[in-house]
């Protein structure tokens, strides 16, 4: 099947999802409004799948942007595809519905397209404090994602929300969860880092067989944020062998770096608040790697998280001590 930025997947739960959405995560020094008016840009460009969470703070300024889009006649509500995601500090049972209303007040929306756990883990916030950041300290909790599940479940079985998915787990995380007695809804999705150094090959096969698309966030390596990425890692964009197979289709090495993600049949997410980037992320489409050019590409793996967030490293649900 041809791939255009209208195509969709279909889900287990048969919703169907676009396979290019715009990533919305920003560092907390990027003026809100940027977000803003990317995501009207985006949508005037063709981009109906908006990926988003509570954690990015920006959920105020994405909900004005779809709404506006939605005000002017450029599309209707159904046309977009929008995702948020239940962070880790509300996993409580209790505090779910909470942090799902949070979002749904900011977005100012009626119900969301797809709903996830951000996390395998739960965490809480230390006294005091209002929300976590990377110079903080973390408060680990002991709350199993399995109870949360059932609270997404509640949302989906109340029409609030249409699919219900997981982000960031491994293999025997998703293992647990599908195992789980009394387990109504299974997973549509496991939203992941991946990108030519983090494939995913073996995670993929997995959430294949078991129904569960993969969606790769950070397809094109990663920003370069001191507090979240180890600055001695290779920058994926400058390595030789993407760039000589991106000369041999005259594409851009993201372009090609996208577009490997998506041949692999994974979901891609592409942040961007550039409007020239907006547009050849479009570029996507235009083209189709080789087969010879697809394996070259999948032995650049290196198993490498960017994001690898150390400093949940001690946690018993830290997802990536696995190799997948």
């Amino acid at each position: 099947m041809a791939l255009t930025k209208d195509t969709r997947i279909t889900l287990n739960d048969g919703n169907t999802m676009p396979v290019l959405g715009l990533g919305t995560y920003a560092a907390p020094d990027v003026p809100k409004i940027q977000a803003e008016e990317a995501t009207k840009i985006a949508i005037d460009l063709g981009y109906r799948h908006i990926d988003c969470a509570y954690v990015y703070n920006n959920e105020v300024q994405i909900g004005n942007a779809i709404r506006a889009k939605i005000a002017d006649g450029t599309v209707r509500r159904e046309d977009i595809f929008y995702t948020g995601k239940l962070y880790s500090t509300f996993f409580n049972p209790v505090l779910a519905r909470k942090g799902f209303e949070k979002s749904i007040q900011d977005l100012q929306l009626d119900y969301l397209d797809l709903f996830l756990l951000h996390w395998p883990f739960s965490l809480k916030l230390a006294e005091g404090e209002e929300s976590i950041s990377p110079d903080k300290p973390y408060v680990y909790d002991n709350v199993d994602f399995c109870d949360t599940w059932e609270v997404l479940e509640q949302l989906k079985d109340a029409g609030l929300v249409k699919s219900i998915g997981v982000s960031n787990f491994n293999k025997r995380q998703l293992e647990r969860l599908l195992s789980k007695p009394g387990l109504k809804y299974k997973p549509v999705c496991n939203q992941v880092e991946c990108h030519v150094y983090l494939s995913q090959s073996k995670l993929q096969a997995y959430c294949k067989s078991k129904d569960i698309v993969l969606v790769a966030y950070s397809v094109l390596g990663s920003h370069r944020d001191k507090d979240w990425v180890d600055l001695s890692t290779p920058v994926l964009l400058e390595d030789p062998v993407l760039a000589s197979v991106a000369a041999k289709y005259n594409r851009s090495p993201a372009e090609v770096a996208m577009r490997f993600v998506l041949q692999k049949g994974i979901v891609v997410l592409a942040k961007s608040f550039s409007v020239a980037r907006l547009k050849q992320n479009l570029g996507v489409f235009d083209f189709e790697l080789k087969p010879e050019d697809m394996e070259t590409l999948e032995g650049l793996n290196k198993n490498l998280h960017y994001g690898a967030f150390k400093e949940m490293k001690q946690h018993p649900e830290y997802p990536f001590h696995e190799e997948y």
